[in-house]
Order: C-alpha cells, then sequence, then structure tokens
C-alpha cells in the first residue's frame, strides 16, 4: 500500500514540473538583447550618417580647391601668353623691311625738348609702335638718352635703340646699345633680351663662338623668361 502511494506521488510532482510556465528571468533577458541589438543597428545607422556628411563635406573642399587652382593657372597662362606677345612684337621688328627715311623737322625737336621724362619716352615708343617712323624714332631715343640718363626708362631706351639700329643692319652700334644695358642695367628686365640680341649680331658676324656663350648665359641666369626661349631657340639652330 505504501508503495502505491509513493509511486502515485511521483507521477503528480512529474506532471506540476512539465506543465509549469517558463521562468520569468529568461524571456526578460530576451528582450534586453534585442533591444541592445536595436541599439547598435541605430548606433551603425547614425554612424555611417556622419561619415557619409563628412564625405560630402570634403568632397565639396576639393572641388572648390580644384576650381581654384583652375582659375589660378588660367590667369597665370594669360599673363605668360601677354608677355610672348609684348616680347614677339619687339622681336618681329627684325623681320620688317627697312622703313622710308622719315625727317624730323624742326617744329617736332623743339617740342619734343620742353617734354617731361615720362612724356618724351612715351614720345620716342609712340613713333616705333603706332606711327611706325622708325628712322624717326632712332634720334627721339638718343634724345632722350641724352637728356635722361638715370631715368628709370633708360635701360629701356637703350635697348630700343638697339633694335631699332639692329632692324636697320646697323649692328656695331646696335652692340653699343645692347651692351649698355648689360654694363650699366643688371637688374633690368632688359638684360636676357639684349643678351640674344648680342648673340644673334654674333651669328651675323660668323661668330657662333661668341652666339652661343650670349645664348647659353641667357638660359644660365634667366632661364624663366621669355628671353630664354629666344635664346634656345637660336641655340637649337646652331647645332
Amino acid at each position: 500500500m505504501r508503495r502505491a502511494v509513493f509511486t502515485a506521488a511521483v507521477f503528480f510532482w512529474a506532471g506540476a514540473a512539465v506543465a509549469a510556465p517558463a521562468p520569468v528571468e529568461d524571456l526578460a533577458g530576451g528582450s534586453d538583447k534585442v533591444a541592445r541589438l536595436e541599439r547598435m543597428v541605430k548606433a551603425k545607422q547614425q554612424s555611417d550618417f556622419e561619415m557619409m556628411q563628412r564625405l560630402d563635406s570634403l568632397q565639396r573642399e576639393v572641388q572648390d580647391l580644384r576650381g581654384l587652382a583652375e582659375q589660378q593657372s588660367y590667369q597665370i597662362n594669360q599673363m605668360l601668353q601677354r608677355q610672348r606677345q609684348l616680347y614677339d612684337e619687339i622681336a618681329n621688328l627684325q623681320a620688317q623691311p627697312a622703313p622710308t627715311a622719315v625727317t624730323v623737322e624742326t617744329n617736332t625737336e623743339t617740342a619734343a625738348a620742353s617734354l617731361s621724362e615720362t612724356a618724351s619716352y612715351e614720345q620716342a615708343v609712340n613713333l616705333v609702335l603706332k606711327e611706325r617712323k622708325y628712322d624717326a624714332a632712332i634720334p627721339a631715343f638718343k634724345d632722350f638718352i641724352q637728356k635722361f640718363p638715370e631715368s628709370s626708362y633708360a635701360a629701356n631706351a637703350h635697348y630700343w635703340l638697339g633694335q631699332l639700329l639692329y632692324t636697320k643692319g646697323e649692328f656695331e652700334e646696335a652692340s653699343v646699345a645692347f651692351n649698355t644695358v648689360i654694363a650699366k642695367f643688371k637688374t633690368s628686365s632688359k638684360f636676357g633680351d639684349s643678351l640674344v640680341k648680342l648673340g644673334m649680331i654674333a651669328e651675323k658676324s660668323s661668330d657662333i663662338t661668341a652666339a652661343k656663350r650670349y645664348y647659353n648665359q641667357v638660359l644660365k641666369d634667366h632661364a624663366d623668361s621669355a628671353a630664354a626661349r629666344i635664346a634656345k631657340q637660336q641655340l637649337t639652330a646652331l647645332k
């Protein structure tokens, strides 16, 4: 009898254990994991969004810098092109036929005597660039040099004078003008140009050694100038 009662009790407790609900703490633990995962996903999404914003900002900055660099490059190229054009305008004088002699009237000389330093220089330059009166420009530049030997325009005046004489084939006098620039105006922008002209005069005199020496000096001391470009061309033609 006792054995039967004991067996019945065992079956009763076993059934109660099977029918018992899951512990509350296990369900609570699962909810916490889901919440943590949701927070991690949201944090990742926020991080990705902020990263995209930074990338967009950097891309805009790069585009702005690239645009600025392109604009500056264009402006520099325009300046260099204008400098080359001005140099070529002067250099091309030698390719023009000798102009008809122009007589300088006395009243013009009298008027020039009363001009200021700047006006006197501009008048001589205009005889070349605007009026194409090359023969008249020669005495105009000589007169300017005589009156204003220490002028800030003096180096340019000597160079213009040398260029005009070179165009007429008066190479000896032209050499004097260009050598004056070399000797007295070492910081002038016409220094390298004068060396090129002396090299060309040496070529015409069949002194190839001297010509190469002048051209190489330009390339050495004025490598980034328009004169260096002409000197390089002349050297290449000599080889």
